[in-house]
């Protein structure tokens, strides 16, 4: 009969319903593998990474859990932990107290759980209600407990997002940095989702990683100290041994995901630049009806992500099913194996004295707190996952640091690339910063100074030519020939590569162009820009003097208009093209320097109020370099400066001949 019954006991494990979900599973294991092996083998289908905006990034960043990950890691925290006294440091040692205390309140839900089952099964009321009276005194303390955990953990996100965005933005912001990551170098395409979305994202994922580890770190300690005591060491040792055997398989297998996440946040920027180029330029694009080429590039960048978010997908789908089964289910059939081989020890003399009651409350103890232990040490093997993670976002933020290091150390690196015609201009050997800058009032010269692109591109070999205060220069020549060029150098925009460049400091030379920038803010911001009302009475200045200067340039009707000078508009879009062009000459009157760069600036603003500016700018002593293409202008300068595209200028003085420059 006992061999009967094993026969049937054997029968009914073998039956379809029983062994169904191992046949799906085999099933699904094969189904998986032929995805996975079709996805990979379609890569390429879509547009490829070196065709999208970003791929220098790509390119030139490495993200893997390597010893330069660990580097980069450490040179950000210097800078998300101020020092070891700071804000930041109480907020992860109060995480991990508060993590202490959850475990340790874990702990007592698993024993306090096994009392009232028991109590339960033995039919006793009063221990019932004494367990569950216990279970609910500690209610408060167990939910003080999950709310403080989740106030500190969101609290250090944001410190460390404020720290590393104001370190950021500190660099970002100081000199022309802004201006030169954009314009002179070309490895990060969009500084914008960097500054923003990739700090968001990096500060998120430390602070969860931080929390992720500490919480089963924890847990095993205090798991293996209880289970060590209770069923000696061999079960936590033999749970240890395949935590470690897992990590290494699963960081191996998790080696791409830091790769995917950096080129996934490269199209996403991509896809963002796309978008905002359509807003931008939305009135050019709607009178030459460019809806079909737009859309199309649009759903070209969009295209390019969907792609790699559907390959993303795929890749994290497989290596979701391996990390479950590695990381969780088995893991928990070694913490079976760990725990029965203790009961199943009949030389213990402990479980040899208890009864069947009193074996299964130990097991319940040490079951659940084994089947913790395998808990815990399956989120450290899936720890690793984030980790991954962490590293693309890690790579981000640092290649934003190292370029905008190198903005401020003169180092630029721009693609060299071909003209329309297909064929590359004359190029210098000569490298960024090469030339000399002095500093000196009421005098610009340049002495040998090449005008050269940030591409390379050569203009003007060597331009040589001396204006001191009082002199005006008319600025002429066809488009392209490096008009914007000098005045970028003059500015400072750009660097000096070769000669010496004499010139005012960056304060006492004023540029106003065709298009003004107006600012966020007041219609006394606007005026005094970029100085700030504090600035203007440092000066001795009030809103008196500003009315003058809106009166110089017929403007004053606008203070009525809109309301006074504390008045908030959207003034680019309040403001006509010829009241911004003036109020960007009142900000020239306001301001003062020594030179002036005119670029076009009265294109919008009648013959006989463009006069009466330029006179005043002769009362008050501004030198100007202006760019226009009206004869009447020539009267307010006394040289010309012709450059003719092709490498050559002239620089002379202005007589009744003028009329060779053209226009």
């Amino acid at each position: 009969m006992a061999v009967l019954s094993k026969l049937q006991l054997l029968n009914s494990t073998l039956t379809y319903k029983n062994w169904s979900p191992a046949f799906i599973g085999i099933f699904g294991c094969i189904t998986i593998a032929k995805i996975y092996s079709a996805g990979f083998r379609n890569e390429g289908k879509g547009l490829s990474l070196s065709e999208t905006v970003g791929v220098g990034t790509v390119k030139k960043s490495k993200a893997s859990l390597n010893a330069e990950f660990f580097a980069k890691l450490q040179k950000l925290l210097r800078i998300l932990i101020p020092g070891v006294f700071s804000t930041e440091v109480f907020y992860m040692i109060v995480i991990g107290f508060v993590l202490l205390g959850r475990t340790i309140a874990d702990v007592y839900m698993i024993t306090n759980a096994t009392s009232v089952e028991a109590s339960i099964i033995d039919r006793s009321p009063i221990m019932f209600a004494m367990s569950v009276f216990k279970y609910f005194l500690n209610l408060p303390a167990i939910s003080l407990i999950n709310a403080l955990l989740k106030f500190s953990l969101s609290e250090l996100k944001l410190r460390f997002r404020e720290n590393l965005t104001k370190y950021l933005y500190g660099k970002y912001l100081g000199g022309f940095t802004y201006y030169q990551i954009s314009n002179l170098d070309n490895r990060i395409q969009n500084p914008d989702q960097l500054l923003t979305q990739d700090v968001e994202k990096f500060c998120d994922g430390i602070v969860e990683l931080y929390s992720n580890l500490s919480k089963p770190i924890l847990d095993v300690f205090l798991y293996v100290f209880k289970l060590g005591r209770a069923l000696g060491w061999e079960g936590p040792g033999l749970l240890f041994g395949y935590l470690m055997a897992s990590m290494v398989v699963l960081t191996k297998l998790r080696r791409p995901i830091a790769k995917l996440t950096v080129q996934e946040q490269v199209l996403e920027g991509e896809y963002r630049y796309v978008n905002s180029r359509l807003i931008m330029n939305s009135e050019e694009i709607a009178f030459y009806q460019g809806n079909k080429p737009e859309k199309q590039a649009l759903m070209g960048s969009f295209n390019n992500l969907v792609y790699h978010l559907r390959k993303t997908i795929m890749f994290r789908f497989t290596l979701g099913f391996v990390d479950n089964i590695v990381g969780k289910y088995i893991t928990n059939i070694v913490g079976w194996v760990a725990c029965a081989k203790t009961f199943f020890d009949v030389n213990n003399e402990k479980f040899n004295e208890m009864d069947r009651n009193e074996l299964m409350q130990e097991l319940y103890n040490n079951g659940r707190m084994m089947l913790k232990l395998s808990e815990a040490l399956g989120r450290l093997a899936l720890a690793g996952r984030d980790m991954t993670r962490l590293s693309g976002f890690t790579t981000r933020v640092d290649t934003l640091m190292k370029v905008l290091d190198d903005m401020k150390a003169g180092r630029f690196e721009k693609a060299q690339v071909a003209d329309e015609s297909g064929e590359e201009h004359q190029r210098l050997t000569l490298k960024a910063g090469n030339g000399k800058l002095v500093a000196q009032d009421n005098m610009i010269k340049f002495e040998d100074v090449p005008l050269v692109t940030p591409n390379g591109d050569v203009l003007i070999e060597s331009l040589s030519f001396e204006v001191p205060s009082g002199r005006n220069v008319l600025v002429c020549g066809p488009n392209g020939c490096g008009k914007s060029s000098l005045f970028r150098t003059l500015g400072e925009l750009w660097p000096v590569f070769g000669g010496i460049l004499t010139k005012p400091a960056k304060g006492k030379l004023f540029y106003v162009p065709q298009r003004p920038y107006m600012t966020l803010g007041t219609l006394r911001d606007q005026v005094i820009y970029p100085d700030t009302v504090f600035d203007m009475k440092m000066k001795g200045l009030t809103d008196k003097d500003l009315e003058q200067m809106l009166e110089n340039v017929q403007l004053t009707h606008i203070l009525e208009r809109e309301g006074g000078w504390s008045a908030v508009q959207d003034w680019m879009d309040v403001l006509s093209g010829g009241e911004k062009q003036r109020i960007a000459m009142a900000r020239l009157f306001y301001h003062k320097p020594q030179f002036a760069i005119l670029d076009e600036c009265t294109s919008a603003v009648s013959v006989d109020v463009e006069g009466a500016m330029y006179r005043l700018c002769r009362e008050m002593n501004i030198t100007l370099f202006t760019v226009s293409h009206r004869k009447s202008l020539w009267k307010y300068h006394e040289y010309s400066l012709y450059m003719d595209g092709r490498g050559s200028y002239r620089f002379e003085q202005i007589d009744d001949q003028s009329d060779q420059f053209g226009s």
